[in-house]
């Protein structure tokens, strides 16, 4: 396997002193002052990364190992209120903003992009890393992986490699019935170190109505809670399999099947994975339905079939 550390930190200089930044924590006795990444995966336990990392071409995919990950500085916390536990756990890893300090391409890499290995993307751009500094999980309960519960919901799947969770999470906006939501997401294989502006102008709303304050509102809700799931081209998760044109569509030509489908999924479609959203109350919908019909232009884009 052909390592990448040394056409990245030729002479065992660390991202941090390469790029002139000083790390704002101390690394752990025997702690390696190297990132040494691979361009192949040497165990399932490797973490995938992309985006644009430093001192490498932008869309390069590369690896680091648990072993790597494990000897940087390490954080550790008993949470309470992480709906992926079913009781007060005790999480170790590695806080996100860390890891983007030693591998990003900064300062133009301002949001971190987990993905999951079901193509659900959790995407955490600068402003809620500095609120709620998520820390990329790497043993719960003292444990690794092999040892960690199943998930909460349907106790059948493994939740590693990795998982994201916070030491504490509490709410830092809300807009109508929506609050600001914890991101975090478990069976995450791969992170990306992106633009927060490339990532999100894909699904900025269009049109003459675009910079209102309903649409506005909307884009916002839109932004944390359907993208996590939903695509638009090559932006967003695409676990649903619906891209955001055919939600475009929903709100546009059938808007109550869009507020019943939002607020609970399985009304209308029984094999319907998606999480409810049955707090949101009418302005919420009404911002959120403002927001897609920006999207549909066309009688093509609004005749899309429901499921």
């Amino acid at each position: 396997m052909l390592a990448l550390a040394g056409l990245l930190i030729a002479g065992g200089v660390s991202f941090d002193t390469a790029r002139g930044v000083s790390a704002q924590r101390t690394p752990s006795a025997g702690a390696p002052n190297t990132l040494a990444l691979h361009t192949d995966r040497s165990a399932p336990f490797d973490l995938e990364l992309g985006g644009e990392l430093a001192g490498l071409p932008p869309g390069t995919t590369c690896y680091i190992t648990r072993e790597d990950l494990l000897a940087l500085p390490q954080v550790s916390y008993t949470v309470t209120d992480d709906a992926n536990f079913t009781g007060p756990t005790q999480i170790s890893g590695v806080l996100l903003e860390d890891l983007a300090r030693r591998l990003s391409a900064a300062p133009a890499t301002d949001i971190v992009v987990a993905i999951s290995g079901d193509l659900y993307h959790a995407n955490y751009p600068k402003a809620y890393i500095n609120e709620h500094h998520p820390v990329l999980v790497l043993k719960i309960n003292g444990q690794p992986p092999s040892a960690w519960p199943k998930d909460s919901e349907t106790h059948r799947y493994d939740m590693g490699p990795f998982l994201i969770s916070h030491s504490r999470f509490t709410p830092s906006f809300k807009i109508f019935s929506h609050v600001d939501e914890p991101q975090i997401p478990w069976g995450v294989v791969r992170l990306e170190f992106r633009e927060e502006k490339a990532v999100f102008s894909a699904i900025a709303p269009r049109g003459p109505d675009a910079a209102t304050e309903l649409v506005q509102s909307g884009y916002r809700i839109a932004q944390q809670n359907c993208f996590r799931c939903h695509n638009l081209g090559n932006e967003g998760g695409t676990k649903a399999g619906r891209p955001w044109l055919v939600l475009s569509a929903w709100a546009t030509s059938s808007p109550d099947y869009f507020s019943a489908y939002v607020r609970s999924p399985q009304s209308k479609n029984p094999k319907a994975q998606m999480r409810g959203n049955p707090d949101y109350d009418n302005k919420t919908i009404t911002a959120l339905i403002a927001y897609f019909k920006t999207f549909s232009s066309s009688p093509e884009e609004q005749g899309k079939k429901k499921p």
